[in-house]
């Protein structure tokens, strides 16, 4: 699993809050009258915790995967599904439950996320066989997305969200070392459950029980939207989105059904423009432009990733410690320094942050073409971090800044989703390009 209009970001007081009238049922009445939600935003440090654990739990598996086939029985090229599983379901999960989230509101999702995230970590811990392991990853990543979801439609301004994705590539870039950490003192299983963490931040979350109804404007009682959930919509959508994350194993068939699922969604689209995928919403250039932004910059960073430890060793000689440890840095300080882009960027242009963000990623996509000294192929990983991270960050609110109140949940999902997608180009192109030379 922010807005920067070059305006100032306002917030809301608990009293205009408060002031805000609402209609409620009789359940609605009784259930905040013995847990009272509170007034204003949820502190980001909550909303961090909530989401970030995701990151951690995607690339914990990478240094362990020899261990994890070993136990289960497998191939080491079997257990790699275990990565593209929880892929799957990050990228599957992120829509489905923002459509939750806009119609059922926060407190369902925190609970439907939550017990999707504990069952399938439960499922991980004590699965011996590798399908049911794959049913408790794809679990665990389905119920993250959900709370990173919700962490994201909560966040309210590019500083907070800035934080968020700040703590995205920092846990990230940790979660290799972790998980290997883990798996060497105590087991690969533990390794797997380190998203769990996650739950810790749901209480105090749901305390809030709120919604953004924009990203600069005040908090809104948690609303709900009732309609007739678009069935055919969600699932020709999760067909488009698991037929290209499967690309990169199977290209062919990923291709062409892709192709029809592409097809038969716009199609639909056509006949039910309110429907799972709004019309009027990827129609809207602000929103479109960000999100496929996001989508090259995410590709780009995550290709990066999978081929500097290689290029390292090819070009410049390091051996596999040294080049691990110098990419960590890297990931981490690419990671913190674009907080600063985000804290900042409420007094830029939407122009001049896409420059920004377009110029550093293009610069470090140079420099890993054509660098041969190691500290500048670092540099480069510190570009593509900078470059991702700041745009989950910051054209994630110009994407939500671009649709109406209701639509805000899904704006942040289908931009999520485009994000994520990036990680499962980024390692094929990697192959292509460098791992397997």
């Amino acid at each position: 699993m922010t807005t920067t209009t070059g305006t100032a970001t306002t917030t809301a007081t608990p009293t205009a809050i408060a002031t805000t009238a609402t209609t409620v049922t009789t359940a609605t009445t009784t259930a905040r009258a013995t847990s009272r939600p509170r007034l204003g935003p949820v502190p980001v440090l909550w909303l961090a915790l909530l989401a970030t654990p995701l990151a951690a739990g995607a690339n914990a598996p990478v240094l362990i995967l020899p261990d994890m086939a070993r136990a289960l029985g497998v191939s080491g090229s079997t257990a790699t599904w275990l990565v593209a599983s929880y892929a799957w379901a990050m990228a599957v999960g992120t829509p489905l439950l923002a459509g939750l989230l806009r119609r059922r509101g926060l407190r369902a999702v925190l609970r439907a996320a939550s017990a999707l995230l504990v069952g399938g970590t439960l499922l991980v811990a004590a699965s011996p066989w590798l399908p049911l392991t794959l049913t408790g990853r794809a679990a665990q990543a389905a119920g993250g997305a959900g709370l990173t979801a919700v962490a994201m439609s909560l966040a309210g301004s590019a500083r907070r969200m800035g934080v968020i994705s700040a703590g995205f590539g920092i846990l990230g870039a940790s979660g290799p070392l972790l998980g290997a950490q883990l798996a060497h003192a105590v087991s690969w299983r533990l390794s797997l459950c380190v998203s769990v963490i996650a739950v810790l931040a749901v209480p105090m979350v749901s305390r809030y029980a709120t919604t953004p109804s924009a990203p600069t404007a005040p908090t809104a009682p948690e609303t709900t939207h009732q309609g007739r959930f678009d069935v055919r919509g969600a699932a020709l959508l999760t067909a488009f989105v698991t037929a290209l994350v499967l690309l990169p194993h199977a290209p062919a068939a990923a291709l062409g059904s892709s192709a029809v699922a592409a097809t038969l969604l716009a199609l639909h689209i056509r006949r039910q423009p309110d429907g799972f995928v709004p019309a009027a919403l990827i129609r809207k250039p602000l929103f479109l432009g960000s999100a496929l932004l996001a989508l090259a910059l995410s590709g780009s960073y995550f290709t990066l990733l999978f081929s500097v430890p290689r290029l390292l060793a090819d070009r410049a000689g390091w051996d596999a410690g040294t080049a691990g440890t110098g990419q960590l840095v890297a990931l981490l300080t690419g990671s913190a320094l674009s907080w600063l882009l985000a804290a900042a960027s409420a007094r830029m242009s939407r122009v001049a942050v896409r420059s920004v963000l377009v110029g550093v990623g293009a610069a470090a996509g140079a420099i890993a073409v054509f660098a041969n000294w190691g500290p500048l192929l670092l540099v480069a990983t510190v570009g593509g971090t900078f470059a991702a991270t700041g745009a989950n960050a910051v054209l994630s609110m110009h994407a939500v800044s671009s649709a109406p109140d209701p639509q805000r949940p899904t704006a942040i999902g289908l931009f999520a989703l485009c994000y994520q997608l990036g990680g499962a180009f980024g390692p094929a192109i990697a192959t292509a390009l460098v791992l397997a030379a």
